[in-house]
């Protein structure tokens, strides 16, 4: 079977058909009796059912073989490749800069930024930028990020504790998982719903024992 050009980044992973230049090799793949095949056996093989061989296992004693369309083969490996990718999580560091004579109107309205990213589940990077002279009142920067550390501690949690890097002193914040207490608005729900229930079934009882007494009294007047 003819491999397609197109499939060049992973042509190179896989030798196919004739590539494949070794003695014998282990053969897997559907409609095939598993085992160690002479290659030209394996090749035979996968020709006879208009499919090609392909090395999945190169390192493998002897290396494995699968019999397959390699062009279905490509498609499920980049199907893979994809799912995997969208599996991981992709870490956001967002960074906000404080002066070491930040004012409170400044440092209250980045803290309400901090808040946020930790919230959406981004990383903080959080620094103190020294410029010129300002390097004297390192020990200022580092209570001011202890402080807003303090501030997070319902957020994020410290990963790096204040540390000098240049002309920066830096600290690194990871956002919380939400706490348990938070999550169960849906049991919530679910136990409204259930003493919904419960009031209907008790107002329903009530009507139809009401029915029966206003029948009873019926009977009597008729009597």
């Amino acid at each position: 079977m003819a491999v397609n050009s197109r499939n060049d980044k992973l042509k190179d992973q896989y030798r196919v058909n004739e590539k494949i230049r070794l003695k014998e090799v282990r053969l897997v793949g559907d409609n095939v009796e598993i085992g160690v095949y002479p290659i030209q056996e394996a090749l035979r093989i996968a020709k006879a059912q208009d499919l090609d061989l392909i090395e999945i296992s190169p390192n493998a004693v002897p290396p494995v073989c699968r019999v397959a369309d390699y062009q279905k083969f490509v498609y499920q490996q980049k199907k893979r490749q994809k799912e995997q990718k969208a599996k991981s999580v992709k870490i956001v560091v967002k960074e906000i800069r404080f002066g070491p004579q930040t004012d409170d109107h400044d440092y209250n309205f980045k803290l309400k930024h901090a808040k946020n990213f930790l919230e959406e589940g981004s990383k903080v990077k959080a620094y103190v930028f020294f410029k010129g002279r300002s390097i004297l009142f390192k020990e200022q920067g580092e209570v001011l990020l202890l402080r807003f550390a303090n501030d997070l501690e319902d957020y994020g949690k410290v990963e790096s504790l204040p540390q000098l890097e240049g002309k920066k002193m830096i600290i690194m914040l990871a956002p919380k998982k939400a706490p348990a207490a938070h999550q169960p608005k849906q049991h919530k729900v679910e136990v409204n719903r259930q003493a919904e229930k419960d009031a209907k079934k008790e107002a329903k009882k009530e009507v139809e024992s009401g029915k029966l007494k206003i029948e009873n009294e019926t009977e009597k007047v008729e009597d």
